[in-house]
């Protein structure tokens, strides 16, 4: 058993691409027991320009000591993306499924936060999905966030 679960962790890791590093830039306790709301500050890789701000719910050790789930994290996630200055596209995934922007670990192995750019190419649009990918289950817990490129130089390889 413990071969395998180390196993999976350490395929988990060779197959988790070079992430951006988020910054946080908030925090906003909710109850008496240490529970807070986290605010993070991630600058897209590849689009110069582009930032977006995710909020999640992070567990205090008393909330996981008193409910005896001490992996459980919730999957909700909100993110607001914006132009923060000259917008220029570099070489992004253009098609359907898009590319990771970010990715973070919710749990030893089974479940992560990710944001996903997917482009418009129809309404020159960059989307962003925050959602979270669970090896287990699949979630439906997901936001969006939208930032058109007026004017913005694209640089991607079709």
């Amino acid at each position: 058993m413990i071969r395998t679960t180390f196993a999976a962790l350490a395929f988990a890791l060779i197959l988790t691409p070079a992430a951006t590093t988020a910054q946080q830039v908030g925090e906003v306790g909710v109850d008496w027991v240490g529970n807070d709301i986290i605010i993070e500050a991630i600058p897209d890789p590849k689009v110069q320009g582009v930032t977006c701000h995710i909020a999640y719910f992070d567990r205090s050790l008393i909330d996981r000591l008193s409910n005896g789930n001490w992996f459980e994290d919730p999957s909700n996630a909100s993110i607001a993306c914006r132009q923060t200055g000259p917008i220029s596209v570099g070489d992004i995934d253009l098609s359907e499924d898009g590319e990771d922007v970010f990715r973070e670990s919710r749990s030893i192995i089974l479940k992560s936060l990710r944001i996903k750019r997917i482009f418009d190419e129809a309404n020159q649009t960059l989307i962003y999905l925050a959602h979270a990918q669970e090896l287990t289950e699949g979630s439906a817990k997901m936001s969006i966030s939208t930032v058109p490129l007026y004017g913005a130089t694209l640089t991607a390889d079709e």
